[in-house]
């Protein structure tokens, strides 16, 4: 106890920021990276350019997506298999069940399972067509009817890790976090192993649905999604669809920036790296990267995460197996910093 009281006086006093102090850290780092299929023969190589990028990395796994209403089904398959039998990466295939009857996601199941996929990432999916996200969902009625479903399923077929996700400042369908938070409980007693939050830029608002998690007894480790983004008029409707708040202070950082791509990348940059390198004080040693798959953002974030390239090329076959491809413990509580900070937190925010 007196070395953590003097490790977070020492943090208190320090005239280093996160960032510096990150260089010091020597406790080990797990990432993951997920990627999205591509829609066209340049987007496929600007995709294998940033795989080939991050693969030397070592990182616990990679995610492929699923479009709005499973609309790059086949394209997430046809690039999962591609991972698994060019790299060494363990990818971990994305699946939905909107649009889709209980059939239909069982034989994808198995599908994975043929493959060698051994890792699968399920959400409920967006709702298709117009209504897009925070629409009107209904689900088939001869269909798994949310995530839920959908990790029990998976279970049932056995021989899975399942993700799922989880949503710091409230699903955009959600009336409240309690309720998240008690549809997250649902998917761990489902089955699910580990889970990934939305990608968000308040770290407080994190931080305190990460002590809510806890408190309500949930213990899967809570990985934190990043996404380094330059593109601020793309943020913002991304953030207007999904609910993630944009702080005044960000929106400050990328004000009259609209033809400086070279700068925004940089506050890109420097945002994540930052709010990586906090969260890793507050105990977090697993963070997960919405790559936009572009390599060079998440790779220089990495590097301040002490997380390097193996000493040996990495060759293709099969899928890696260290690396932190199994889910590790829980984050460790708050430190004395942290406890002392939750001491002026306000109350948690409404639902989203």
């Amino acid at each position: 106890m007196a070395s953590s009281l003097a490790q977070a006086r020492a943090l208190l006093l320090s005239p280093l920021g996160p960032v510096a102090r990150a260089g010091s850290n020597r406790d080990p780092v797990n990432v993951s990276f997920e990627f999205f299929p591509p829609k066209s023969d340049e987007a496929e190589a600007n995709l294998w350019k940033a795989i080939r990028r991050l693969e030397p990395l070592n990182p616990a796994f990679v995610s492929v997506t699923y479009g709005a209403g499973g609309s790059t089904r086949e394209r997430t398959h046809r690039t999962v298999q591609r991972i698994i039998s060019e790299t060494s990466l363990r990818p971990a295939a994305h699946l939905t069940c909107v649009e889709a009857s209980r059939d239909e996601v069982d034989e994808v199941i198995a599908g994975y399972k043929t493959i060698g996929v051994d890792h699968i990432v399920a959400l409920r999916g967006d709702p298709p067509g117009s209504a897009g996200i925070g629409g009107a969902y209904s689900p088939r009625a001869d269909g798994y009817a949310n995530a839920t479903e959908l990790t029990a399923a998976i279970g049932r077929a056995g021989g899975f890790e399942v993700t799922v996700g989880a949503y710091p400042e409230g699903h955009p369908e959600s009336g409240s976090i309690d309720h998240d938070i008690a549809v997250l409980k649902a998917k761990v007693d489902a089955g699910a192993t580990r889970a990934v939050s939305q990608f968000f830029f308040d770290i407080d608002a994190f931080l305190r649905f990460r002590d809510r998690v806890r408190a309500a007894g949930v213990t899967i480790p809570l990985i934190p999604g990043i996404m380094p983004v330059s593109n601020f008029n793309g943020l913002k409707r991304m953030c207007g669809a999904c609910g993630a708040s944009i702080p005044d202070w960000l929106a400050a950082h990328f004000e009259g920036l609209d033809d400086d791509p070279d700068t925004r990348r940089l506050l890109a940059a420097s945002v994540a790296a930052e709010t990586c390198a906090r969260l890793q004080e507050e105990g977090f040693s697993d963070f997960h990267f919405y790559t936009l798959n572009r390599a060079d953002l998440v790779y220089a974030i990495c590097r301040v995460l002490g997380v390097r390239e193996l000493s040996s090329p990495i060759g293709g076959g099969e899928p890696r197996s260290g690396g932190g491809g199994q889910p590790q413990a829980p984050e460790a509580e708050a430190s004395p910093l942290r406890r002392s900070a939750s001491l002026r937190a306000t109350s948690p925010e409404g639902g989203g």
